[in-house]
């Protein structure tokens, strides 16, 4: 028994590792397809059942998203610190998937009609893409890995929830204030960036693996190049509230 339990706590160090080199993640390999598969299903899954989410079921829901978020952090920062990795210049609230761990937590615990606009459009916008294409350095089975697509799901999950379960809907107006509060967002990391040295929200510089940045030209150009991206995908997810307005106007 002692034999399995040292074998098992070697395990354990191994996957908290910060040696990336040794877990590399590979983009649309077996594991990272998996994890789309999976997020996927969660989300299939949270639509196909979402009439049944009544009452205590609802409240159990609800609660086991706030636990994910709540727990993808800790144990994130909790990560960084064990390996004595932590920094002001990474591990600040001001990464955009960060914020929307805060931003969702929030939403689900006071059901803030605001903070859900806000969350919806800079949440689902950064969560679901970054899932596709994330800036990921360690694979599978490594700790990070894992918490990286159960936060992100779990920010999606959350968005998802408000409007499937809690049956929040959208207005064009909801798509100009939260346009306004991720650029206010940005203001305030890029004078955190410049007091720290850091790069949230990629303001300062380019990720430094391959991403869909690479395509918007170099710096500062691809950050107004971002700014008519976010525009893009906040229209196109307010595009489903828009037609099914419409749609329920025109049964009328």
């Amino acid at each position: 028994m002692g034999v399995c339990w040292g074998g098992f706590e070697d395990l354990i160090r191994e996957v908290l590792n910060f040696r990336y080199e040794e877990y590399p993640f590979e983009a649309f390999s077996g594991s990272h397809l998996a994890a789309i598969i999976v997020s996927v299903v969660c989300m299939a899954g949270l639509y196909i059942f979402r009439n049944r989410l009544k009452g205590s079921a609802k409240s159990w829901v609800k609660w086991l998203l706030i636990i994910l978020l709540v727990l993808s952090e800790m144990s994130f920062q909790v990560w960084y610190g064990l390996n004595d990795q932590w920094d002001l210049t990474i591990n600040l609230p001001f990464q955009l998937c960060s914020l929307s761990l805060y931003l969702c937590t929030f939403m689900l615990i006071s059901n803030n009609y605001r903070i859900f606009e806000i969350s919806f459009f800079s949440s689902m916008s950064g969560a679901f893409i970054a899932i596709v294409t994330p800036e990921l350095f360690f694979g599978f089975p490594h700790f990070r890995f894992f918490q990286f697509f159960s936060a992100h799901l779990s920010i999606v999950l959350s968005c998802l929830y408000m409007v499937w379960i809690e049956g929040y809907k959208l207005s064009f107006r909801s798509l100009i204030r939260a346009f306004m509060a991720l650029n206010g967002i940005a203001v305030i990391a890029y004078a955190v960036n410049k007091v720290v040295g850091a790069n949230y929200m990629f303001l300062m510089h380019k990720p430094y693996n391959a991403g869909p940045i690479d395509y918007f030209g170099e710096y500062p150009w691809y950050l107004l190049s971002l700014e008519g991206v976010s525009l893009l995908l906040f229209l196109l997810l307010y595009a489903p509230f828009y037609l099914l307005k419409k749609n329920r106007k025109g049964v009328r």
